[in-house]
């Protein structure tokens, strides 16, 4: 095991957390609200700026780049038999509106963090190592979510391009071609099946548990269940003061008697599933004029199958029942991912690296989704967490210490060293 001076590296580790903090802050200067959070959407200039950094320090720790159709990033490692499908690890690189530097980033850095380490020590792997950079995981954009991994995968219909629209009405194919891409060829985006070994991800918990306990990761053994579902009441605009209450179309006045319902419905549902309205759009927007549009999303939850679907009917039941009276009412499912439990034997390989390492643990129901969750129905995926300050996510004072990020980056690297076969020379 390498030791090193203490402000360098951890004083019984591999990884350099000062060259982590490096890549991270550098990361976050490609960001539309300084100051003020991390916005970096996807096919935006800082997205753009962000993918050239990584571009930049993967080269620098001795990898082989490309990107491919749809803008997702590959820095490999060959190995000694080039032809084995490889290791892939590695996280995302967009964010929510206003969110942290560390939710994504954080294991795309470690990702390279490992491949550095490959290099300085002089290790060649039998089987090849790809670092991932990944697209669209947050669905911020084009919603949805995990849409780099599901192209990837080919759980996403390049012929849904056209119809993926953000809030300014750029569909993710036209987003595609302003950002250099070519959208007719995004199919080529997909992997065939066995081409991937194995997915590795670290990413920061998002939640208060290693902290509170004082554990240095949490290896997950599995991740919740997940429905994003946009709602779209339509009504009649007319004036303010001319129009008679009763003879109103208030598409808000709708959406609102819907949104009243929602948090009973997930109530109702129990055994720990959760349901968020996180957006909302009135339209015409004007104070003086009844609203004839109003689009919400819905983000649904549950470590169990059966309640994600019945809280997916749940949902449409109460928004059929809110038609009528002028308005017409409709709900469309941007993204299902089923409850996805992940790789024991990857699991039980970063524990025991963790052992290895005396870096504390233990393991982690994830009540967030990532792309390990579409990677697991493609490849034997593992995940670890490591702690987040205050459970604080999605928002600027989102905050891991670079040094906690080093530890997880430990355990990523050894059992990847493991899994890959790799030797001096």
């Amino acid at each position: 095991m390498v030791r090193a001076k203490q402000g360098d590296r951890q004083m019984t580790g591999y990884a350099n957390a000062r060259r982590i903090e490096a890549m991270i802050e550098g990361l976050d200067l490609c960001n539309a609200t300084p100051g003020q959070g991390t916005t970096r959407l996807t096919y935006s200039p800082e997205y753009r700026a962000a993918a050239d950094f990584t571009i930049a320090r993967m080269r620098e720790a001795g990898l082989s780049v490309h990107e491919d159709a749809v803008g997702n990033i590959f820095g490999r490692i060959e190995g000694r038999q080039p032809d084995l499908a490889p290791i892939l690890v590695g996280s995302h690189l967009d964010s929510v509106p206003h969110g942290g530097r560390f939710d994504g980033p954080a294991g795309v850095v470690a990702a390279i963090e490992t491949a550095f380490l490959f290099r300085e020590l002089g290790l060649r792997p039998d089987r090849p190592i790809e670092v991932a950079a990944l697209i669209e995981e947050e669905g911020t954009r084009f919603g949805g979510g995990l849409f780099g991994s599901r192209l990837l995968t080919g759980q996403l219909d390049p012929a849904t391009l056209d119809e993926l629209r953000d809030d300014n009405g750029v569909s993710a194919a036209q987003a595609m071609a302003a950002y250099g891409l070519d959208p007719a060829q995004a199919g080529q985006a997909a992997r065939a099946p066995g081409s991937v070994h194995a997915f590795l991800e670290l990413h920061i918990e998002q939640g208060p548990v290693l902290e509170a306990e004082g554990r240095d990761i949490a290896i997950v053994d599995r991740i919740v269940g997940l429905a994003q579902l946009r709602v779209t009441v339509r009504g009649r605009a007319g004036h303010a003061g001319t129009t008679p209450m009763d003879q109103r179309r208030d598409a808000l006045t709708g959406a609102v008697a819907i949104l009243s319902q929602l948090p009973d419905l997930a109530r109702q549902t129990g055994r720990d599933a959760v349901l968020t309205v996180g957006r909302i759009e009135v339209l015409p927007g004007g104070a003086n004029v009844i609203p004839d549009l109003v689009t919400f999303t819905v983000d649904l939850r549950a470590p169990a199958e059966e309640d994600v679907l019945r809280l997916i009917q749940m949902v449409e039941g109460t928004v059929a029942h809110a038609q009528g009276n002028g308005l017409t009412c409709t709900v469309e499912r941007q993204l299902y991912a089923a409850p996805t439990p992940l790789s024991g034997q990857i699991g039980a390989a970063l524990s025991a690296q963790a052992d290895a390492l005396g870096v504390s643990h233990r393991v982690m129901v994830s009540g967030a989704g990532h792309d390990a969750m579409i990677m697991a129905d493609f490849a034997p995926t593992g995940l670890i967490f490591v702690p987040s300050k205050g459970g604080v996510s999605h928002a600027p004072e989102e905050w891991t210490d670079y040094a906690q990020i080093a530890r997880g980056t430990d355990v990523i690297f050894a059992t990847i060293r493991q899994m890959s076969g790799a030797t001096p020379g």
